[in-house]
């Protein structure tokens, strides 16, 4: 492994497998690090960090979903002379208040953003693929989707758009250093409006309704999560009620000199593959 390595971290999540693959498409010495990989990361044994770490010059970044460890994390990259840190964290991520939403996020950038290395922060709205890689794709394939979610639109953004700047965060050393990059799609849409693009697209009849944040945590303790991963996805559409992260942004366009992909142009994607089809 080369001594310039790029460790990415999260490497089989949905942003980390995208970004570790056009890293090495580009000839990049990559590392990726999860708990089953290769090279183990688990953010709750940080005995597996300094092996993730040697030889790395630039590390990319999810955060744990407990608020603290990536403050150790930096310590501990700095001392192991990794130069450049790209952070994924959250739309808005400062206007989020007293929530209890993204308490995570938000530590992982006071971590980042506090080093004395180059750092990047990227913070993009709700991907475009949760809708078949996530917490929203089973309901749609059973033909409803119900959520807190209104009238107040979400510029949905399309992940490969979020690796592809990632990617250029990691790769172009000074260009990014001490940005965070508001990241969104280039219009916002409802979810009712999005779930009838889905339909559409897929031949599927598909239905959107709204229910209360109570409700919605409800169902996704009924589906399995604990109670308190529950209340920390409603507590989303609580923020999101608020508007606080409902305008579209030129951030993308700033980091990759391109407008960023439609929804509907992943929409077509997605169900050309079969995304929404029922078995």
């Amino acid at each position: 492994m080369s001594k310039d390595a790029t460790l990415v971290l999260g490497a089989t999540g949905k942003t980390g497998r995208r970004i570790a693959a056009r890293l090495r498409l580009r000839g990049t010495p990559v590392r990726t690090a999860s708990r089953s990989s290769r090279t183990p990361f688990d953010w709750s044994d940080p005995d597996t960090w300094d092996a993730a770490l040697q030889d790395v010059a630039v590390a990319y970044v999810v955060a744990p979903r407990v608020p603290g460890p990536v403050h150790e994390f930096v310590v501990r990259a700095e001392a192991a002379g990794v130069r450049r840190l790209v952070l994924l964290s959250g739309r808005g991520a400062d206007t989020w208040g007293d929530s209890t939403f993204g308490l995570d996020m938000r530590s992982a950038e006071e971590a980042v953003r506090g080093s004395s290395l180059e750092w990047t922060v990227l913070r993009p709205s709700n991907f475009d693929q949760n809708f078949d890689e996530d917490v929203f794709h089973p309901p749609l394939i059973a033909g409803e989707l119900a959520l807190p979610a209104g009238e107040v639109p979400e510029p949905f953004i399309d992940i490969e758009d979020v690796a592809d700047a990632a990617t250029a965060a990691l790769t172009e050393s000074g260009r990014h250093a001490g940005r965070i990059y508001e990241l969104s799609g280039p219009r916002a849409l409802t979810f009712r409006e999005a779930v009838e693009l889905i339909s559409r697209a897929s031949g599927q009849p598909i239905a959107f309704r709204q229910i209360t944040p109570a409700e919605y945590a409800a169902t996704l303790v009924e589906e399995g999560l604990s109670k308190e991963d529950a209340d920390h996805v409603s507590e989303m559409f609580v923020l999101m009620e608020r508007r606080l992260a409902a305008e579209t942004t030129d951030d993308l366009a700033t980091v990759l000199g391109r407008e960023p992909r439609t929804f509907e142009e992943y929409v077509v994607r997605a169900a050309a593959a079969g995304a929404w089809q029922r078995r």
